[in-house]
């Protein structure tokens, strides 16, 4: 058995794999780590790695509890990767974003592949057919411009995401919401098209926090996981194994 974390921004997602299969999700905030930690492997004594991806700095403390209970592979820049990268800055690339670039060539081989992670902020990474990464865009997040629509102006209320009745917003809830969430479709929609338009036979992959929300209301054709970051750490550690 095999555990996969992931520390975002805000909360800490884990998974027990057992080969491919997931066998349950926890998600918890950071400083639940130690309780939260120690009843997993409780459960789960069979664990024999924890693999692990941070966006920010190591968090030496969850490294060092996992420590206690198997061993740890820490996903870092030179952690051996299914593609060619060719960011032109690659030290400045997120481990996040590279690990979701390895789980799209691993799970959609000879394709050309765009992964998008909506989650505190949205990320679109392109990967060719070649398995060349080549890098792609950041953005703010769903929730991220409901913050700023409300800090940065006098009087916006601080609001979360809801489905808009109408796109033609009659109230200043109701137009903060179109241009919120419909803005956000539009710019979603329209990174697909131009990616569509230059690439041939594109795979687009959903994932992040705010994946199953953005789903049902995108019109173009996408394969929507909300585990696929977690997913992708299990593969990508079967994948260093076998290759070492």
């Amino acid at each position: 058995m095999l555990l996969a974390v992931d520390i975002g921004n805000t909360k800490i997602k884990a998974a027990v794999f057992e080969v491919n299969a997931l066998r349950e999700k926890f998600i918890f905030e950071k400083n639940e780590s130690e309780k939260k930690i120690k009843k997993i492997f409780h459960q789960y004594e069979k664990i024999e790695v924890s693999i692990l991806s941070s966006v920010g700095e190591k968090e030496k403390e969850v490294i060092s509890l996992l420590q206690k209970y198997t061993r740890v592979e820490v996903v870092n820049p030179i952690f051996l990767f299914p593609f060619i990268n060719k960011y032109a800055t690659p030290a400045t690339l997120g481990i996040d974003r590279m690990v979701l670039a390895a789980g799209a060539v691993l799970q959609y081989p000879d394709k050309n592949r765009l992964v998008l992670d909506a989650g505190t902020c949205i990320t679109y990474d392109f990967i060719d057919r070649n398995n060349h990464y080549l890098g792609g865009a950041i953005a703010p997040g769903l929730q991220m411009r409901y913050d700023a629509m409300h800090n940065f102006t006098a009087k916006l209320p601080l609001l979360y995401p809801e489905e808009p009745i109408n796109y033609i917003g009659n109230s200043t809830a109701g137009s903060m919401h179109s241009g919120a969430v419909n803005g956000f479709l539009h710019e979603i929609e329209g990174f697909i098209k131009d990616y569509s338009r230059d690439y041939e036979d594109l795979t687009v992959i959903l994932t992040g926090g705010d994946a199953e929300f953005l789903a049902k209301r995108l019109k173009n054709t996408i394969f929507a996981n909300s585990n696929f970051l977690l997913e992708s750490l299990n593969n990508l550690y079967i994948y260093k194994t076998n290759n070492d």
